[in-house]
């Protein structure tokens, strides 16, 4: 009886701290968004307290201001690029590695792991040097390049783990039915890897579109930056206008809470799949 009171207090404190830390998770998203709708004096008076009169105009000029949909676009097409880039090359080394067993693989396996490890801000000036040396400063393709490139060793071993899962009989049957090695990896493998594919398309989709720093040291021209360097370049160099900030801000992230809405179901079971089996 004594311990079913301790457990039923003990169930109570966990679900009481719950409560605290969602509700300190919630308050500046709403703060966030109630300040969207506010003028500058209220929401210095006033900073938690619903508006008096509910001010629209601030989402029609952080559109005006950031000339949002050329900046999305440019964000839409790094993203994608980045995404389908990290997803082609990471799944077909992972095969490789999965499949082949080799001395020469595994090295490569693990050192490709190692860079998970690397920080990608230690190799900043090497790496703007070679984009500079390649010309393409000021190019979309240098930010898609360098995203594919520092987020491939933790897509490889996710996908790696998950593929030896993937029973090895059925590529075997397809190679005696004549089907070559890159045929039975897009008709029988790749369809099988679809649950840690969604996981890791919705990881690299959200690091890559909030990404600010890649873009900042990449994108120089206006007509090519993404929605953070908008946003950014639109504080003031002594003051900020909050009323004017806040909506830039939900206008960048709204696009990726729809998706990871629409796709947050993926995540869990993807990542446990990758990471956990085989």
């Amino acid at each position: 009886m004594k311990t079913l009171d301790a457990n039923k207090r003990s169930d109570f404190f966990l679900e009481l701290l719950m409560i605290i830390l969602a509700i300190a998770m919630v308050i500046p998203i709403y703060y966030l968004l109630i300040t969207t709708f506010k003028s500058s004096s209220e929401a210095t008076l006033h900073p938690l307290g619903l508006p008096a009169h509910w001010k629209f105009s601030g989402y029609a000029d952080a559109w005006r201001a950031m000339n949002y949909p050329r900046v999305f676009m440019n964000n839409l097409l790094i993203t994608v690029s980045s995404v389908l880039g990290v997803l082609l090359c990471a799944s077909l080394a992972a095969y490789s590695f999965a499949r082949h067993q080799t001395r020469l693989n595994n090295f490569l396996f693990y050192f490709f792991i190692i860079g998970v490890t690397v920080p990608f801000q230690v190799s900043i000036i090497p790496l703007f040097r070679l984009i500079r040396d390649l010309g393409l400063i000021d190019n979309p393709a240098s930010v898609i390049f360098v995203n594919v490139f520092t987020l491939i060793s933790f897509n490889i071993f996710l996908i790696k783990n998950f593929m030896t899962t993937v029973p090895i009989e059925l590529e075997e049957s397809a190679s005696i039915d004549g089907c070559g090695v890159v045929g039975t990896f897009f008709r029988i493998t790749l369809p099988l890897l679809l649950p840690v594919i969604a996981t890791v398309a919705i990881l690299n989709t959200l690091t890559t579109w909030n990404d600010f720093f890649t873009p900042l040291l990449f994108l120089q021209s206006r007509e090519k930056g993404v929605i953070l360097l908008e946003v950014y370049r639109n504080i003031g160099k002594f003051s900020v206008d909050w009323t004017a900030f806040f909506p830039m801000m939900v206008l960048g992230i709204a696009p990726l809470l729809l998706f990871y809405m629409f796709m947050q179901r993926y995540i869990i079971s993807g990542i446990a799949a990758g990471a956990l089996k085989g």
